[in-house]
């Protein structure tokens, strides 16, 4: 299973360990977010970022923008690729983390905390039923890393 300590899963796959934060729910296409009332902060995951690399930039969405469940909502730009990142629910964007047009960097350093990208009012709760819990989303590490 990996090794489980203070919140997080440890995935280990040859040579490679992936943190899985239990605190949060995660889609398939590798962001997280952490619910708050109605509230969701989001991000890329560990892995996610450990497969880009590093991040080199990053396309915030727009306070006030409308987003979808499953639809892009910017890109990170990695010396290895270009890649969207998806909201994991519907709702609106609350709040954008402006450290990282400086400082993209920050996802690798910390994907789950000073990394998050974008907050958002979730305009249906049922939506979060459809995400990966920690444990499911650990198990897909494992299926798909190389």
């Amino acid at each position: 299973m990996g090794s489980v300590s203070s919140g997080e899963i440890v995935v280990e796959v040859g040579k490679k360990k992936y943190v899985v934060k239990t605190d949060r729910l995660y889609t398939e296409s590798d962001e997280w977010i952490k619910v708050e009332g109605n509230k969701g902060i989001v991000g890329v995951t560990d892995y996610a970022q450990k497969e880009l690399r590093d991040i080199v930039g990053v396309e915030l969405p727009e306070v006030g923008t409308e987003v979808k469940k499953g639809k892009a909502v910017g890109s990170l730009d990695s010396v290895k690729a270009t890649s969207h990142y998806y909201a994991p629910v519907s709702g609106v964007v609350t709040r954008v983390n402006e450290k990282l047009t400086d400082t993209p960097e920050l996802i690798n350093k910390d994907p789950y905390g000073e990394g998050w990208i974008f907050e958002l009012e979730i305009k249906d709760l049922n939506e979060l039923n459809s995400l990966l819990k920690p444990e499911a989303y650990a198990e897909k590490i494992r299926r798909h890393a190389h």
